[in-house]
């Protein structure tokens, strides 16, 4: 029976820490990745233990590197594994990074968790992971840390990948009457995913580039009418006040359909609370 990653988390020789809620996520987002010729990356060596875990999870073919500013982490070139002594918040790193090493298949991110570090990192690295890739941000429950991140912000990691959700959305046809950021990552990113503390960044650059068009099959056209929109107009029966309003403004359609929709927004506030 083949052995699950905590317990070669638990089996390692040096130190590492963890939280035990991202093993099963690491399990779900890694194990296509199991025992292939593949370059994965860690931000955040500390004592070294995980660098361990991961060896003996991806296999002997996997390229595994380490990312940390403390030049300590140089002891664990000598068990095979490649070291990187540098700064995740200098663009200038990543640059020379990238230039030696080439494109990566993963990278997780457990170095520091501020806001810069984490969205520097993130814009610097995902053009660079190859297509089918992951970035995975450990920790990003710092976005709502006060001390030291002085969270809750504008700015913060989280805030970030809310902004790539849109992001991703602005890849549909143009017609959406909405602002394109200036700043995007939608080239890059296909999907999204969001766990407890744990966001990961899926890159397919050449499934980002289909663009999104409607098809239709052989079946029968019975010309059923669209009644999204009038069904959109729905007001919730109990409030009697909207109802009034509602045959009051019925002759007026136009008016009216707009009316209900400042209607519908007002109560659809509750959930954004």
């Amino acid at each position: 029976m083949e052995e699950n990653l905590l317990s070669y988390f638990n089996r390692s020789k040096y130190l590492s820490i963890k939280y035990k809620n991202y093993f099963p996520i690491y399990e779900n987002i890694f194990k296509e990745y199991k025992k292939k010729k593949i370059i994965f990356v860690e931000i955040g060596v500390f004592s070294g233990g995980s660098l361990f875990m991961w060896r003996e999870f991806f296999g002997k073919e996997a390229r595994i590197i380490g990312v940390d500013l403390n030049e300590d982490a140089l002891r664990f070139k000598n068990y095979g594994f490649e070291i990187f002594i540098g700064n995740q918040s200098s663009a200038d790193f990543w640059k020379d990074f990238f230039s030696k090493v080439g494109p990566v298949d993963i990278i997780l991110d457990d170095g520091g968790h501020t806001n810069y570090q984490q969205i520097i990192t993130a814009t610097c690295c995902i053009p660079n992971i190859k297509d089918g890739g992951i970035l995975a941000v450990e920790d990003v429950y710092h976005s709502y840390v006060k001390k030291k991140n002085y969270n809750p912000s504008k700015y913060s990691f989280i805030n970030f990948c809310k902004k790539i959700v849109d992001d991703i959305n602005f890849r549909f046809p143009s017609y959406i009457s909405v602002k394109k950021f200036l700043f995007s990552l939608n080239r890059f990113v296909y999907s999204l995913e969001f766990f407890e503390a744990f966001v990961v960044f899926k890159i397919n650059k050449e499934l980002c580039d289909k663009k999104n068009v409607a098809i239709s099959n052989k079946g029968i056209d019975i010309s059923s009418k669209d009644l999204t929109h009038i069904h959109n107009m729905n007001i919730p029966g109990s409030n009697k006040l909207i109802i009034k309003i509602k045959k009051i403004f019925k002759v007026f359609k136009g008016n009216f359909q707009y009316l209900v929709f400042k209607l519908n927004e007002i109560e659809l506030k509750k959930y954004f609370k």
